[in-house]
């Protein structure tokens, strides 16, 4: 036992020592040869706890490790050992793992069927192509709801499993992807009904796309070779149900057809029991529910809420019907710093941070999501003695708000 303990210590310092020699500039094909000598394979689960001591010891930045995804995947791919395979369930129709992989075979399709087509038919000049561009990239924006699955359903529950450097690389690269796409798209937006393009425009355009799908391929190489070997070695028939459960809620990426998949009742109760009301009477000072009633109470309020408790682990959000952004009950106890993109931590942060102080009570903001106006408030939750309790987050479309004018005194008849 001790003779594998050490073999693993061991494992654990060449491969971090490879990354470090990677982040302090060495030749990369110097150290891919030094890592195929001393390797026949690595598992991911390695390459998790490899980052994550890097980042727990501070020698390198989320950031950092981010800039350096592509390198650490293209230094690892197809060396991820295949002792994993049995544990593997994309093969399984239905399965979540599955559905990530059909999802990535759609995206695959839209740019060999459409995207790549068209963007030779826009190197050939032919301006009609921009907008069966904006339609491919308006398709394209679906990959938002297959980075939302992993971000809100897969990434909580690794983190509880104490895997939590690759989440927190993932979602910022998910983010980067996010941007590039929005960059054609508001590209497309602006040559849009314009009869000619200048070969600068042309090539401006065509390098915007290469770019957004070079960074799509390498995420989907990413997902297939990394995380779902990952997350194989440690997730359990309950994990699997409740991402098959919770999916619906956040939706799939241009599937329009997905089989089913029951997994084995082998284990607890499902997230939709294990979260059922409880029976009683929950007593305000100013009156009282039945637990039942003020779920459907909170859930009927036209706004999100959120509520974050006084050690910054998620305690309950509310299912309003016009739901502005995904939850799913794998956050609840999640930190919050985990439920956000690492770019915007720090803002989020910083609010608890004054709230917890004293500093402030309360902080807004205000977007433009898509046709939505969201109006987001934080306020600091204390009790009677100024005791900091936690900080709820209240998220509303205002743009229908700010359409009202003139005066409404009797009902449409």
């Amino acid at each position: 036992m001790s003779g594998e303990i050490n073999n693993s210590v061991k494992r654990q310092e060449l491969l971090k020592d490879l990354i470090n020699r990677l982040h302090s500039g060495d030749d990369f094909d110097a150290v891919k040869a030094d890592f195929a000598k001393e390797f026949d394979g690595v598992g991911a689960d390695e390459i998790a706890a490899v980052e994550k001591v890097l980042i727990d010891e501070g020698h390198v930045s989320v950031a950092e490790v981010q800039k350096l995804c592509d390198v650490h995947a293209s230094l690892f791919e197809g060396s991820v050992a295949e002792i994993h395979a049995d544990k593997n369930k994309t093969k399984e129709e239905g399965h979540p793992s599955w559905i990530l992989k059909e999802e990535n075979r759609a995206i695959e399709r839209l740019f060999e069927n459409r995207i790549n087509p068209h963007t030779e038919e826009l190197e050939q000049k032919d301006i009609s192509a921009v907008q069966r561009l904006t339609d491919d990239f308006t398709l394209l924006w679906q990959i938002d709801i297959h980075y939302s699955k992993k971000e809100n359903l897969w990434f909580p529950i690794m983190e509880r499993y104490g895997i939590t450097a690759p989440p927190q690389v993932m979602w910022g690269v998910d983010d980067d992807i996010r941007a590039m796409i929005k960059k054609v798209r508001s590209t497309l937006t602006e040559f849009s009904g314009k009869r000619s393009l200048k070969e600068d425009e042309i090539t401006r355009l065509t390098s915007e796309i290469e770019e957004a799908k070079h960074n799509v391929y390498e995420m989907i190489s990413k997902e297939e070779n990394i995380l779902i070997p990952m997350v194989s070695e440690v997730f359990f028939a309950t994990d699997w149900r409740h991402i098959r459960e919770q999916s619906p809620e956040i939706g799939y990426c241009l599937l329009d057809d997905h089989p089913s998949f029951d997994i084995p009742e082998e284990s607890v109760l499902s997230a939709k029991e294990s979260s059922a009301v409880t029976e009683g009477v929950v007593t305000l000072p100013t009156g009282s529910f039945t637990a039942e009633t003020l779920t459907h109470v909170l859930n009927s309020l036209p706004v999100d809420i959120t509520f974050v408790d006084a050690n910054d682990e998620v305690g309950y959000f509310s299912q309003a019907s016009e739901r502005i952004f995904p939850r799913t009950t794998a956050i609840i106890g999640r930190k919050v710093a985990n439920c956000h993109p690492p770019a915007s931590v720090h803002i989020v942060e910083k609010i608890v941070d004054d709230f917890k102080s004293g500093k402030s009570d309360s902080e807004e903001f205000y977007i433009k999501l898509g046709d939505k106006y969201v109006y987001i408030r934080y306020f600091a939750v204390r009790d009677e003695n100024n005791v900091y309790l936690g900080t709820l987050e209240v998220s509303q479309n205002i743009a229908p708000i700010q359409q009202i004018s003139g005066e409404k005194r009797l009902l449409n008849t």
